[in-house]
């Protein structure tokens, strides 16, 4: 993605703010407790953090959490849902913390919107030695048929390679470092998958789907002629016209220690 449309699609977020906190998924805690594993020490930055979908599962877990978002819609609702946790303004190419402060940082789906030839530098300027970094996903199963036949019908705006299980390793495996300069910093990275699900309704799911950036970029008529599809797929597939469905997912973590 170019750089102006890589920009237009990672500030699209704040316009629907209120839907992405209510609509989006957390994150499997297996998933979180890997990504932080080998991390020297309690004190995680979440980065670029939205509406705090990552940083609830990190709270519950008990660690010590420091929120950025660069976004003040999504801020907002972050500290409306957590009141309790730091939150703080800024992006991952100018993170408010100083040296060496956090143990590991974390990205919610986040990740692949960073400039990392500037963010890169900052993120190994806040993590103290040996610290991780770890992009994490939530990636549909495409492995069920019916969500492989949702992905086809949504199209790539709506379903990205990043989103679904057969894709994300190969989408996400360049994200975790810039191309120069700090290779030799950091350890060779890591992938795992964790099992996911998220309770839909067709109408929830369709309100999931429309808060992905390449839909909140979209012109209306188009956006809804793509909603319109999905909803008359949901409406035909068995697995989907109950009241309440299971959508299956995993989160996808990527993982990689500052040496």
């Amino acid at each position: 993605m170019e750089q102006d449309a890589r920009l237009r699609h990672a500030s699209s977020f704040g316009s629907a703010a209120v839907a992405y906190a209510e609509h989006r998924p957390d994150y499997a805690p297996a998933a979180v407790h890997w990504a932080l594993e080998p991390a020297p020490g309690p004190r995680v930055l979440d980065l670029g953090a939205g509406t705090g979908k990552l940083t609830g599962t990190l709270v519950a877990l008990g660690v010590d959490v420091t929120a950025v978002e660069p976004d003040p819609a999504m801020l907002t609702e972050l500290r409306r849902a957590l009141p309790a946790v730091r939150a703080l303004p800024g992006g991952a190419e100018a993170i408010p913390l100083p040296d060496a402060s956090v143990d590991a940082v974390l990205a919610g789906n986040a990740l692949h919107w960073f400039d990392m030839a500037v963010a890169g530098p900052e993120i190994a300027r806040v993590l103290a030695p040996g610290g991780i970094l770890a992009g994490l996903w939530n990636v549909m199963d495409d492995r069920v048929d019916w969500v492989a036949g949702l992905e086809r019908v949504s199209g790539a705006a709506a379903i990205g390679p990043r989103d679904t299980l057969s894709n994300w390793r190969a989408a996400t495996a360049g994200l975790h470092l810039p191309d120069v300069g700090l290779v030799a910093q950091f350890g060779s990275p890591e992938q795992a998958e964790f099992p996911h699900g998220q309770r839909r309704t067709a109408d929830s799911l369709v309100a999931t789907i429309a808060t992905r950036a390449g839909m909140l970029v979209m012109p209306e008529q188009e956006r809804e002629a793509g909603l319109g599809r999905i909803r008359a797929f949901l409406a035909s597939s068995p697995e989907t016209t109950r009241d309440q469905f299971t959508l299956p997912m995993l989160t996808g973590v990527l993982r990689v220690r500052q040496l």
